[in-house]
């Protein structure tokens, strides 16, 4: 969650750089500063994988415009604010004891330290410095390189190693090691277990790999990268979309209980008319969602027929109320949208093939309908956390719902910039910008509407993740594990490793260690903002073909 390290800069720069103290202004400006980070969670998910389509030949599907993007985002994002209006009420005033909102209390309790917030923010733009210098000799002039790599091929064919980068060992240290030792579990299972596996028992036979003559290559030839592309990589998307279908259904009566309360409540206005109580009004709500609604269904940039926007509306209210709710419970950083989307998708594109919406056009709007869902569900949620930190310190719900617009308004339009720049760069799907959850989209789409999904893998995912969901060992973090690349998951380990150190230390007292903890965290933020800052300059650089390297002259 970005509202943390939002609400600390904007006192370094309110507090320091303006000479102003004012909690309620911070509060605003964090508001709409993290509003941004929900957004581009939300695109990045699902639109890249248009990209991937339009990068293959005779796919039909042509590039997504920029005003497409923008429209797609400011959609979503708006109607993801509106959902949660009513919401308010029943969540954050009528369940203050009972749902803790982690993220939005902590952002309330740094703002409320205020004299601290020159210290804690230089705590962040540390982290960031150190991380972008990091990213940008090791990946920018490349003197060393970022990635340690151990391959073997034959008998045994596996490959371990890491991806040495801060942000991902900041990631670990922010999940604490529980997580990161089931995404790392899950690695080890796929690249040492699975992998050698399904080389050792294929053997010489024929695999569905071809070499550049055509000829198909024999199992024990391929390396493990290419067992990994082909093969396990579907049995780790069958376990993620089991285990982002198991933790709704897990959640169900609890979603039940939520809509039926915000339907209860909806459109009720109080006899009060006290500042920290007023919302956008229901008119507003209602009004604004229709007209959403309706340029969704009738705007040419937007692929969706009237249908899709039925769907949007439906699935969206739905998930919004759940994702408001399990914030409210687990946080911003563990809420799985992820997996609301995948429940999205198989549900709509199951839709559209039995309503003829197939071919190109049909997993265009698939995905399409799917972005604005997983806006909504990522910005409902971070509008939960922003409201909870704003009733704990006195603010004005309407203003901060205003505020969450503003900040949905000028990152959907700066979204779209982003997405064109990292696809010109690089190329969505390859080794720089992987985007495994838009892969993931694009593999369960491809499958419903083609029938090509290799659906016996996808199912040895499925019921791994049921024997997982028996066993009580959590489902999605390991799921992701086996789905994404060992390399990734050996970093976060490290961080969740270092995180473990430093709560187990028996010589520090409990006061000193929670703010040696908080600033941890704050750090290993800035290392993540910053490495990623210096990854857009980085295909900037890329884009307009500058080489900064100098690592071909260097030797060690």
């Amino acid at each position: 969650s970005a509202s943390i390290p939002a609400a600390v800069i904007s006192m370094g720069v309110i507090r320091v750089i303006m000479k102003k103290d004012s909690i309620l202004e911070n509060n605003m400006v964090q508001t709409i500063g993290s509003a941004g980070e929900s957004l581009a969670a939300g695109a990045i998910f699902t639109i890249p994988a248009i990209f991937i389509w339009a990068s293959e030949k005779g796919s039909g599907i042509s590039t997504p415009s920029f005003v497409s993007i923008a429209l797609i985002a400011l959609c979503g994002g708006i109607l993801g604010v509106l959902f949660m209006v009513p919401l308010r009420t029943a969540l954050i005033v009528e369940e203050h004891g009972t749902l803790p909102y982690p993220e939005g209390t902590a952002c309330a309790e740094v703002l409320l330290a205020g004299e601290e917030g020159g210290s804690k923010s230089k705590v962040v733009f540390a982290g960031l410095g150190i991380a972008a210098v990091y990213k940008f000799i090791a990946d920018g002039l490349k003197l060393f390189p970022s990635e340690v790599d151990f391959s073997m091929q034959g008998e045994y064919t596996t490959a371990v190693g890491m991806d040495v980068l801060p942000a991902l060992a900041g990631v670990g240290y922010i999940c604490g090691v529980k997580i990161s030792s089931y995404l790392f579990a899950g690695g080890v299972l796929s690249y040492l277990v699975l992998i050698p596996a399904i080389a050792y028992f294929g053997g010489e036979s024929a695999s569905k790999v071809v070499d550049d003559a055509g000829k198909a290559i024999a199992f024990n030839q391929l390396s493990a990268s290419q067992i990994w592309s082909n093969y396990t990589r579907y049995i780790g998307a069958g376990a993620v979309a089991a285990g982002g279908l198991i933790s709704l259904i897990k959640t169900f009566p609890t979603m039940i209980r939520t809509f039926k309360h915000a339907i209860k409540g909806f459109g009720k206005k109080g006899d009060s008319q006290l500042r920290t109580e007023q919302d956008i009004s229901m008119k507003l709500v209602l009004g604004g969602s229709l007209v959403i609604a309706v340029l969704i269904w009738l705007l040419p940039e937007i692929p969706v027929s009237f249908l899709g926007a039925l769907i949007v509306v439906v699935f969206g209210f739905f998930f919004a109320t759940v994702s408001s709710r399990m914030v409210g419970i687990v946080g911003s950083s563990n809420n799985p949208v992820s997996g609301m989307a995948i429940a999205t998708l198989i549900v709509t594109t199951f839709i559209l093939k039995a309503t003829g919406n197939t071919g190109a056009a049909g997993m265009v709007s698939a995905i399409s309908i799917g972005t604005v869902i997983c806006i909504v569900a990522a910005i409902a949620g971070d509008t939960s956390q922003d409201l909870k930190t704003g009733y704990l310190l006195g603010a004005t719900p309407k203003k901060q719902q205003m505020g969450e617009i503003i900040g949905v308004i000028v990152s959907g339009l700066a979204i779209g910039g982003v997405l064109y720049l990292l696809n010109a760069a690089w190329g969505y799907g390859g080794a720089e910008v992987p985007a495994p959850q838009a892969t993931l989209m694009k593999m369960i789409v491809e499958g419903i509407m083609g029938g090509n999904l290799p659906w016996n893998l996808v199912f040895i995912g499925v019921f791994l993740a049921i024997a997982l969901e028996i066993l009580r060992v959590p489902v999605m973090p390991f799921a992701i594990g086996l789905y994404l690349p060992i390399y990734l998951n050996a970093s976060i380990m490290i961080g969740g490793v270092v995180r473990m150190f430093m709560d187990r230390r028996k010589n520090v007292d409990e006061e000193t260690k929670t703010k040696q903890t908080t600033d941890g965290t704050l750090y290993c933020a800035g290392m993540i903002a910053g490495e990623g800052l210096v990854g857009i300059l980085l295909a900037i650089f890329a884009v307009f073909g500058i080489n900064v390297s100098i690592g071909e002259s260097v030797n060690f």
